[in-house]
């Protein structure tokens, strides 16, 4: 077969590929709060990019089922970005705590606060979105094809697996980027790009999982190699990963007669950044932290009330919690030391806390992060 005879009949077989994906997405799409139904663009109905940016970074690392509630929640006081931007960051962190990875909270801030200052308004390429804070190729690609209808390449997880099996990449996914991004590129359709790339992400979401996949249900499995090879669950390939380092610290929940509760703002930047914390030793992803009660920021009747495990990206944590009732104030004077303030019962559960100090306090005093009124 000629080379040009054998280029037209792999782009055919692209846009065939595309043409199954696109039809079942139009009866089989996720509903999801984010989205608009399919072929809005055709309809003449634009998706809002707020949303769609939104959507992209708080996806990032956390789930579907996750997000939904803080999507909610963020459009419902924030319903535009100029409105994002008009908040106090404590508001947006406090509203972001227990989503996790919590540089994106501060990147969606300084993001909206950019925008606001240029008008409100999105860049709709790839290129302009790029220029965005804390917007990077995916992110950008996203928005550009789903808010804006560009044929733009998008690869998440999802994306990834789908691909890997259709081709049988045998290249270990952290090499093949490159390689499945270029095959992505080439699948892309011109028309409803964006409902392509919502298409895959659906399909990887729920028909080609990481485990038991759907085949039967899948709208190209006449194209997959994998399927082909008996043996769909070995792609995408991994390498074997590294243990994670385990680190140990100590926590110490201070509370007051009232049943405040002593509280100290991580440092914007870094670990954790900005959010909120009990007092804790000096643990770092890279050094262990004292773990008794001799490291207590001042003395009190400390007894132990706990100990609890938290996984983060490279690392996994331990920390002993320690717990002290004090009346009054701390034993220091004042109201509270420097850089710490006291929350009251029914404040903590708003207050901007990572899901490790949440389990720190529930190990001390349980149910005090959970929803409560003020008597």
């Amino acid at each position: 077969m000629a080379p040009q005879d054998q280029t037209r009949k792999a782009e055919k077989a692209d846009n065939s590929i595309a043409a199954r994906l696109l039809a079942w997405y139009d009866a089989h799409h996720r509903d999801l709060p984010w989205r608009v139904t399919p072929g809005a663009f055709s309809r003449g109905a634009r998706p809002d990019p707020y949303r769609v940016w939104l959507s992209e970074v708080m996806l990032q690392q956390t789930t579907v089922e996750a997000v939904k509630a803080y999507f909610r929640t963020f459009t419902e006081k924030w319903p535009t970005v100029v409105a994002l931007a008009a908040a106090p960051a404590e508001d947006v962190m406090k509203a972001w705590a227990g989503l996790g990875y919590y540089s994106r909270a501060r990147n969606l801030k300084a993001c909206a606060d950019l925008l606001a200052r240029q008008g409100g308004r999105f860049p709709d390429t790839e290129a302009g979105l790029k220029e965005l804070p804390g917007i990077g190729a995916y992110t950008a690609a996203a928005i550009a094809a789903i808010a804006f209808d560009r044929p733009a390449a998008v690869v998440d997880g999802n994306v990834e697996r789908v691909v890997s099996r259709l081709y049988s990449i045998e290249t270990p996914l952290s090499e093949a980027k490159p390689e499945i991004r270029a095959l992505v590129e080439k699948l892309v359709p011109q028309t409803r790009p964006g409902d392509f790339a919502q298409a895959m992400m659906d399909l990887g979401a729920t028909i080609c999982t990481p485990r038991r996949p759907r085949c039967m249900l899948c709208p190209v499995r006449e194209d997959c190699s994998a399927i082909l090879a008996g043996d769909p669950e070995r792609f995408p390939v991994r390498l074997p990963k590294d243990d994670k380092p385990l680190r140990r610290g100590a926590a110490f929940v201070v509370e007051r007669d009232d049943g405040a509760v002593l509280l100290r703002k991580r440092p914007d930047k870094g670990l954790l950044g900005g959010m909120t914390e009990v007092p804790t030793t000096a643990w770092t992803a890279r050094v262990d932290g004292a773990t008794t009660k001799d490291a207590a920021p001042f003395p009190a009747e400390w007894r132990r009330a706990g100990r609890i495990g938290h996984v983060f990206t490279h690392f996994a944590l331990e920390l002993d919690v320690f717990h002290a009732h004090i009346k009054g104030n701390v034993p220091s004077g004042g109201d509270a030391p420097d850089g710490h303030f006291w929350s009251l019962a029914h404040d903590i559960s708003g207050e901007a806390l990572p899901t490790v100090m949440k389990k720190v306090i529930e190990a001390a005093i349980p149910g005090r992060t959970k929803k409560q009124h003020p008597h």
